[in-house]
């Protein structure tokens, strides 16, 4: 009996270890982007502040909205009294000052206030930024997911030829082995391959690592478990082909599609409002109100009115010199605004022909190199065939293997190039 429950107990164990277990999640580089924006907490912060500048909004709006409050006090005068004189051979009268008690229901309303009314448009610009800011956000998530994908994809394709080098390698070693025990090659030779097999399986095991580098990062930003496997559905094939990298090239750049450009308009515009505000101080401010008094317990003498209705203007009249002070701040800040404007539009101008001649230089460094990598190929493989028929030295057939492996690394390094150089064009267009 005891046995039977000890092993229900572990088959219940394994159960539940299977249903809390990481499911695969396979992604297309599509599926990877709208993964991370709804999962990524950069993301989600950046949606919470586009929230609270619409709360703050409403914050705003409300001051202009009658207030009511309901207020009550209590007075002790701790035994005072009032005499009064009537003359002589008049007695005195006194009068108790008797606790006091009110409640008071007071209703307000602004009637005109400059610092409100520019105020609220200087919030509303907030806003503004804080959804481009959110927009910024979105982009830069999408940048850096799509660089970890196509990264996690060459660190693959890295794989795959070394180990196909390796085992072509080893097929060498092991043939050439056999060839030294029957004196048709040297131990030299050996060696030599020896000492190739080595390195490839230590560039192998670099390669492993910066393939599991990728895959983390790209955990991260997706915003899933550091243990969840990942299944990359789309190719490097795929972006490499279906990707218009020339058309990129033929595309105008618009400045006000810019992000950054964007952030610094609505700047900009908020600067000018404070100016405004900062002149709103000159102008007086009026609101009425409306009070209703409850006397709870009264004084002897009670005549102050229930209802009241009335008007509070307040005119400024002397500040000395802060408000203009103030107001000359807001103007030096406004300035410092417009040459920073003007500032970002010559850097991104500059950048965008950067950016064309970055791109379409990794272009033709990539043809280049493709191109390479077939001739390397070519030039291993028949070095190989002459080897395996003792018309080629081992040196030769090593030098021709290293060559090749040079050759595919530059080409792997020109796939990453040309794909951040796209990214780089099309997030300074806001195409991504």
């Amino acid at each position: 009996m005891r046995t039977t429950i000890i092993i229900i107990f572990l088959w219940a164990i394994l159960l539940t270890g299977r249903s809390y277990g990481q499911e695969r999640l396979s992604l297309s580089l599509e599926e990877a982007n709208n993964y991370a924006l709804e999962y990524n907490k950069q993301v989600k912060n950046a949606s919470l502040a586009v929230e609270q500048a619409r709360k703050k909004i409403n914050e705003s709006i409300s001051a202009f909205l009658p207030q009511a409050d309901l207020l009550m006090d209590y007075s002790n005068y701790m035994g005072a009294e009032m005499q009064f004189s009537f003359g002589e051979g008049v007695p005195p009268q006194t009068i108790p000052f008797n606790p006091t008690s009110s409640l008071y229901f007071r209703i307000s309303q602004m009637v005109f206030s400059g610092n409100f009314i520019v105020g609220l448009q200087m919030v509303r610009i907030y806003k503004e930024i804080t959804g481009t800011n959110y927009l910024k956000t979105r982009q830069n998530i999408i940048e850096m997911v799509t660089r970890s994908y196509h990264n996690a994809l060459v660190s693959e394709l890295s794989i795959k030829i070394i180990n196909n080098n390796l085992y072509n390698t080893r097929q060498i070693y092991e043939n050439t082995k056999a060839m030294v025990s029957v004196g048709m090659a040297e131990k030299l030779d050996l060696d030599q391959f020896l000492v190739q097999q080595s390195s490839l399986e230590n560039a192998l095991k670099s390669a492993e690592r910066q393939k599991e580098l990728s895959y983390n990062l790209l955990r991260f930003q997706l915003g899933v478990p550091a243990d969840t496997p990942l299944e990359l559905t789309d190719s490097l094939d795929y972006f490499l082909d279906n990707f218009d990298f020339p058309g990129i090239l033929d595309q105008s750049f618009h400045l006000d599609n810019n992000l950054d450009y964007q952030v610094i308009l609505s700047q900009e515009r908020l600067s000018e409002k404070q100016v405004n505000l900062q002149k709103m101080n000159y102008l007086p401010t009026l609101t009425s109100f409306y009070q209703y008094t409850n006397k709870i317990l009264k004084p002897e003498f009670d005549l102050s009115p229930k209802n009241v209705i009335g008007l509070n203007l307040n005119i400024p009249i002397l500040s000395s010199g802060m408000r203009n002070a103030q107001l000359n701040q807001a103007r030096i800040q406004l300035e410092t605004t417009m040459n920073n404007k003007s500032l970002l539009e010559e850097q991104l101008k500059l950048q965008e022909r950067q950016l064309r001649f970055n791109l379409a230089n990794a272009i033709d460094q990539y043809v280049n190199r493709k191109n390479n990598v077939d001739v390397a190929l070519r030039i291993y493989q028949n070095y190989q065939f002459k080897y395996q028929q003792g018309v080629s030295s081992s040196l030769d057939l090593t030098i021709s293997n290293n060559n090749y492996l040079q050759a595919e690394s530059e080409y792997l390094l020109s796939i990453i190039t040309l794909l951040d150089a796209r990214l780089a064009l099309e997030k300074l267009m806001n195409t991504l």
